[in-house]
C-alpha cells in the first residue's frame, strides 16, 4: 500500500517538493522567459520572443509528456523509466529547433537565441546518454540552468548550485537515480551549457 502524505518522512517530502519545483519542465519554462525579459525593450517584443520561446521550449514538450501519462505511454510526468524516454525527448528536441527557426525569422536578440540552442544541445546531449544509461536530466537541465544565468544576470546566480545540489539530492532520496547518475548530469549539464552560450552570446 502506498503510503500517504501523512506517513512518509519529512525528508522524504522535502525531496518530493524540490524534484517538483526544480523539475526540468520548470526550468525549461523559466529560463527562456527570463532571457526575453533581459533583451526586451518593449511588451510586445516580451511577448513575441517570449511566446515563441515558451510555446516551443515548454508548452509543446510539456503537452507531449501530459498526453503520454493520459495515454499510459508513459510512467510519469519525470519519465523515470529510461526506455520511455527516447519519444517525448525526440519531439521536445524537434520542437525546440522549430522555435530556433522562428527565433532567427523574427531577428531575436544572440542572447535569447544562445539560451534556446543550450536548450536544444543539453536536451540533445541528455536524449543520447540517456539511449545506453540513466543519466539525471533534472540534474542536467538544472547544472545548465545556472551556468547559463552566472553570464546571463551576475555572479549572485552562482547561490543558485546550492539548487542544484539539493535537486541531486532529492533525486537519490526518491530512489529515483544514483549518485553517479546525478553527477553525471551535472558534469554533462553545466559545462556544454556554459559554453555554448558563452560562443553564441
Amino acid at each position: 500500500m502506498r503510503a500517504s502524505r501523512e506517513d512518509r518522512p519529512a525528508g522524504t517530502r522535502l525531496a518530493r517538493l524540490l524534484t517538483e519545483a526544480l523539475a526540468p519542465t520548470v526550468l525549461v519554462t523559466a529560463l527562456p522567459l527570463i532571457a526575453a525579459a533581459r533583451v526586451s525593450r518593449s511588451a510586445g517584443q516580451f511577448l513575441l520572443w517570449g511566446g515563441i520561446a515558451l510555446t516551443f521550449c515548454a508548452v509543446i514538450p510539456i503537452g507531449v509528456l501530459v498526453h503520454g501519462v493520459r495515454r499510459g505511454r508513459l510512467t510519469d510526468r519525470h519519465v523515470g523509466d529510461r526506455t520511455q524516454r527516447a519519444r517525448p525527448l525526440s519531439i521536445g528536441l524537434a520542437s525546440v529547433a522549430a522555435g530556433l527557426l522562428l527565433l532567427a525569422a523574427v531577428r531575436a536578440p544572440a542572447e535569447l537565441f544562445a539560451v534556446i540552442v543550450v536548450v536544444f544541445v543539453v536536451g540533445a546531449a541528455c536524449a543520447l546518454v540517456n539511449h545506453w544509461w540513466k543519466l539525471s536530466i533534472h540534474a542536467a537541465v538544472a547544472a545548465a540552468t545556472v551556468a547559463v544565468l552566472v553570464p546571463l544576470a551576475g555572479p549572485a546566480a552562482n547561490l543558485g548550485w546550492a539548487l542544484v545540489a539539493a535537486v541531486g539530492w532529492s533525486r537519490v532520496r526518491l530512489v529515483d537515480h544514483t549518485w553517479p547518475q546525478v553527477l553525471a548530469g551535472v558534469a554533462l549539464g553545466g559545462p556544454l551549457a556554459a559554453g555554448t552560450f558563452l560562443a553564441l552570446a
